[in-house]
């Protein structure tokens, strides 16, 4: 795909660098653009309720419910990091990707390789860099699309060489 004869190539990616003493640590994120595996493997929760006379009225308010859907948010979140530190090329130890119960160990493995608590945030903010656009972002990209436009309409006001010669026959360096 092609948007203002640019072309599009792939999904958004940020990058990380950790220092260590013995080799910086050096995170990708990439965006993740289809969601449609998570929903797959874990779909929504379904609010308990009851028929009435009206039809089946959920019940939202069930402590229940309230956990089934805390624990879903958890683990879409899990699936987008996983997914998003795919260039990352991390080995992990103990998390299946085909197994959504493993989805949530990808904390608990960057701490135990010895990650501290900042540096997993980093990482977290690293991963939501990477599936969101920001206002910051936003205004960076409008103003060097404004700057390269004014430096378009610069380049084609007027003629970019000396003209060769007047109307008189003499070239128009020499004509005063």
């Amino acid at each position: 795909m092609k948007i203002g004869g640019q072309e599009v190539k792939g999904p958004a990616e940020e990058v990380l660098v950790l220092p260590r003493s013995n080799g910086d640590v050096v995170f990708r994120a990439k965006a993740v653009l289809d969601m449609e595996p998570f929903h797959a493997a874990c779909p929504p929760p379904k609010a308990p309720g009851m028929r009435t006379k009206d039809g089946f009225r959920p019940n939202t308010d069930s402590p229940a419910y309230r956990e089934q859907n805390l624990r879903h948010s958890e683990l879409r979140f899990a699936y987008i990091a996983i997914n998003s530190l795919e260039p990352s090329e991390i080995e992990w130890q103990t998390i299946d990707e085909d197994n959504p119960q493993t989805w949530l160990n990808w904390e608990k493995e960057l701490r135990e390789a010895g990650f501290s608590g900042v540096e997993i945030q980093r990482i977290t903010v690293l991963i939501m860099q990477a599936n969101a656009l920001d206002e910051g972002k936003l205004k960076a990209a409008r103003e060097a699309f404004l700057l390269g436009q004014a430096a378009q309409l610069e380049l084609s006001s007027g003629l970019s060489t000396e003209q060769p010669s007047t109307q008189s026959g003499k070239d128009a360096s020499d004509s005063e």
